[in-house]
């Protein structure tokens, strides 16, 4: 009986994953802040169980590079969504190759939630700069949705009290009826993989060249969430710590290996627990 239930959960699984594959949308990339040229892996149009999902945004007013050339706006590239991009995705998508079993596709995926139900097609989003996104009514309500649909977020690299207080304006329109609370360490999310009871603050790149761990007034790594009525962590706001770049320079010989190697770490638990929980 036991066997005959399990097996149809798994056929169960086998046929929502075949349909969410159906409808993902097709590889597309645009011009990062940082990266224009990149070679595009082989498995850019291969269907899988993950892939790294980033998470387009309009950037705040007056803050952040917003539009870098004439006539391109956030949605064509070159934003605050695209830092780290397209670098730091497919290092994490192969750690996650070589340190899982899970079925991981190397290219990444920039998502805009105002595409229409693109978003529900990727369990795991991520955005970085967060302290300079804006979002607008209707990105509000789908990343809620997405959320409670059962949909894992995940953000990094903003840091201090002003950059907090510019993510925290449209993270209380998201949930204003949820906290934004500590991620206790006995936490499963910090046990899926490795145990990570000590954590310590990941420095961005700019370490390198002025031996300051800390940006801004961010002296503090702050590991924080929103979990939904069952427990389950929907959203983990990495705070004061520059996870894109320890994944962005894991090859970087002049970046402290101990960095990557924690944010790495990071990234498998995170994926993983999204995965299965």
């Amino acid at each position: 009986m036991r066997l005959r239930k399990t097996l149809i959960l798994t056929l169960s699984g086998l046929a929502i994953l075949g349909s969410a594959w159906a409808w993902q949308k097709p590889f597309r990339e645009y011009p990062g802040v940082e990266y224009e040229q990149f070679p595009v892996p082989p498995d850019y149009n291969t269907r899988t169980e993950w892939t790294f999902a980033r998470m387009m945004y309009p950037p705040a007013q007056g803050m952040g590079w917003g539009f870098r050339r004439s006539g391109m706006d956030w949605k064509h590239g070159a934003s605050n969504w695209t830092i780290d991009y397209p670098r730091s995705d497919r290092h994490v998508s192969e750690a996650l190759k070589r340190l899982t079993r899970i079925d991981v596709r190397i290219a990444e995926q920039p998502v805009d939630l105002e595409d229409g139900d693109d978003v529900f097609d990727w369990p795991w989003l991520y955005a970085v700069e967060v302290g300079h996104w804006d979002l607008n009514d209707v990105q509000v309500k789908k990343l809620r949705e997405y959320l409670l649909r059962g949909g894992f977020f995940m953000c990094d690299d903003f840091h201090g009290t002003v950059e907090w207080e510019v993510f925290v304006e449209s993270m209380k329109r998201v949930f204003p009826d949820r906290p934004i609370v500590e991620i206790e360490s006995s936490d499963p999310i910090f046990h899926t993989i490795y145990d990570l009871d000590e954590r310590y603050q990941v420095p961005g790149l700019q370490y390198v060249h002025s031996g300051r761990i800390y940006e801004k007034d961010g002296v503090v790594p702050r590991w924080r969430g929103i979990y939904d009525d069952k427990g389950r962590l929907m959203a983990a706001i990495c705070h004061n710590m520059d996870l894109g770049d320890s994944w962005e320079h894991a090859d970087n010989p002049e970046y402290p290996e101990r960095f990557s190697q924690l944010g790495i770490r990071i990234a498998v638990n995170y994926v993983t627990y999204a995965m299965t929980h």
